[in-house]
């Protein structure tokens, strides 16, 4: 059967924002308020942010606000991996910061399990499945590569080295030719369910939570700031910014980031045949090793989520509603996914959707300060914010609070990434590296002289 007609029913919605439980939404700012916090934006990254601020300190004041509904973005949007590592990986934390690895990797440990934590203290129900995650090799290039990654995580963590048996055994694909099984950094959740129980707990402990009010510009005023929106004013002795992929307050800092589209695709539920037929009893996250990557899990009610692969990036760092869908990508994810799994054939799609990822080009989170201390801000996520995102909010508090931490002495934290050119040199220039990863992946992994040159800059380009 054609792949493509099992698309034929699918909803151009993301499935994780159509769950009953999603709550309404907050009346929007009016008039002038005033707060010692100002958190904009209400997605993973200004939701911790603003739970966390109350927690070190229950009488700070503090406003929350989101141009559109919690979680409807990136944090409501994304595949609900939520990983340890705060590097995007081991091997671009080794290039990146080898001095610091071992303290990245302890601090990512620590966040992951504070966010196991508050999923309990808090009592959100958002489908948490600490399964960890399985990196799959596809192609014979990618088997060696993992065996040496493997040699360099085992000092990390809890991983084991699977063949080709022992990864089948795990989950049933014929693509599949070995594994590198991270058992404990990645845990498995319902992405928007953690966003609105986030919304609920920051409100609980008396943050102000305001919807579809957008923070049209900031300005200094007196000794703090004015962050001016549709229909009145925020005066904040401070304000943390996470806002990510739109456009950052501040403007020096556009240029580190680009807005990159990803897309996935949700099935129906498994029937208990079907999920006999692909094994995958444990539960765990997936990704391949390509440069072009796929990542998969199973959701709560067995339906499996597959996304990846295409990372486009439209000229001028565009962020348009019109792009959140792209046909001719859901039929090579669908062509991918019954390559993967030949033994579901039949089995339709039920949602299609995409959204724009903040990348930088060092692959992860970096983090600066404004207006004299008094703005502190994180971008650059690259598909890591489900469990960096909490870390980010730690680095921006501390950034806020002026005192040195084990944090923000972190070169990760002291220094930022190259920035992107302009156009229309980031255009042609990220169009050469897809092009160039792409190649790669079809030539065993090597490496054409454009990449080698980006490498030795530091320079790069994912989601």
């Amino acid at each position: 059967m054609d792949p493509v007609h099992a698309l034929r029913d699918a909803k151009p919605t993301p499935f994780w924002l159509e769950d009953p439980g999603r709550p309404d939404a907050n009346s929007a700012l009016t008039g002038d308020v005033r707060c010692d916090l100002l958190v904009v934006g209400g997605g993973y990254s200004g939701l911790w942010t603003a739970l966390i601020a109350k927690e070190r300190d229950p009488g700070r004041d503090v406003v929350l606000i989101e141009a559109e509904q919690t979680g409807w973005a990136a944090s409501g949007r994304n595949g609900g991996f939520c990983a340890a590592s705060l590097t995007h990986g081991l091997g671009n934390g080794l290039d990146r910061w080898p001095d610091e690895l071992a303290a990245l990797e302890q601090l990512g440990a620590r966040n992951l399990q504070s966010i196991e934590d508050a999923v309990a203290k808090h009592a959100i129900d958002c489908d948490w499945e600490r399964t960890g995650e399985l990196d799959v090799a596809t192609e014979p290039h990618q088997v060696e590569e993992l065996a040496e990654l493997y040699e360099l995580a085992k000092e990390y963590g809890d991983y084991e080295l699977l063949d080709t048996d022992a990864v089948r055994a795990q989950v049933d694909s014929p693509t599949y030719l070995g594994a590198l099984w991270d058992k404990d950094g990645v845990a498995m959740l319902h992405p928007a369910k953690l966003a609105w129980g986030l919304k609920r707990a920051c409100e609980r402990l008396g943050v102000r939570v305001f919807e579809h009010t957008k923070a049209l510009d900031i300005a200094e005023s007196g000794p703090g700031m004015a962050v001016r929106t549709p229909y009145g004013r925020v005066l904040a002795r401070q304000v943390a910014l996470g806002t990510n992929v739109f456009p950052s307050l501040v403007k020096r800092i556009r240029p580190y980031t680009v807005p990159v589209y990803d897309y996935a695709l949700m099935t129906e539920p498994l029937s208990a045949e079907q999920l006999a037929a692909i094994g995958w009893q444990g539960r765990q996250g997936i990704g391949d090793s390509a440069n072009q990557f796929h990542y998969y899990r199973l959701s709560a009610d067995n339906r499996i989520l597959w996304g990846g692969y295409d990372a486009i990036y439209h000229y001028g760092a565009k962020v348009r509603s019109e792009y959140d869908q792209r046909p001719q990508t859901y039929q090579t994810l669908a062509r991918h996914f019954f390559q993967t799994f030949p033994q579901l054939e039949g089995l339709r799609f039920t949602h299609a959707w995409g959204g724009a990822i903040d990348t930088c080009t060092r692959f992860s989170a970096f983090f600066d300060t404004a207006h004299h201390g008094k703005v502190a801000l994180a971008a650059g996520y690259t598909g890591l914010g489900v469990g960096a995102t909490r870390f980010g909010a730690e680095v921006m508090l501390d950034l806020l609070a002026g005192k040195p931490t084990e944090r923000t002495a972190l070169e990760m934290v002291r220094r930022k990434p190259l920035p992107f050119p302009p156009e229309p040199v980031r255009w042609a220039g990220i169009g050469i590296t897809k092009w160039s990863l792409d190649r790669a992946d079809r030539n065993a992994g090597r490496r054409n002289l454009w990449l080698k040159t980006m490498d030795k800059l530091g320079l790069g380009f994912d989601s």
